[in-house]
């Protein structure tokens, strides 16, 4: 493999949230359900291509700020 490929692009949110969305409007006008769960997988996976790691990130500091709750209400 050349190094050209190893190369990571850059997706946009932007451009995600407009696939998602025609993906979501295909979806609803799609009768089969066969081809509306590989539509919905494939939206997820787009989904998931930005905002996985912010998910990751917004879930610890929740835990971060449950477990300082949690230590509050013990000193109660």
């Amino acid at each position: 493999m050349s190094e050209e490929n190893e190369e990571f692009e850059e997706i946009t949110s932007e451009e995600v949230d407009r696939v998602v969305a025609a993906l979501e409007s295909l979806i609803e006008s799609t009768d089969s359900e066969n081809i509306r769960s590989y539509l919905e997988e494939a939206m997820n996976e787009i989904y998931f291509l930005v905002y996985e790691e912010e998910e990751d990130e917004l879930d610890s500091t929740v835990e971060a700020c449950d477990d300082s709750d949690e230590d509050f209400s013990e000193a109660a």
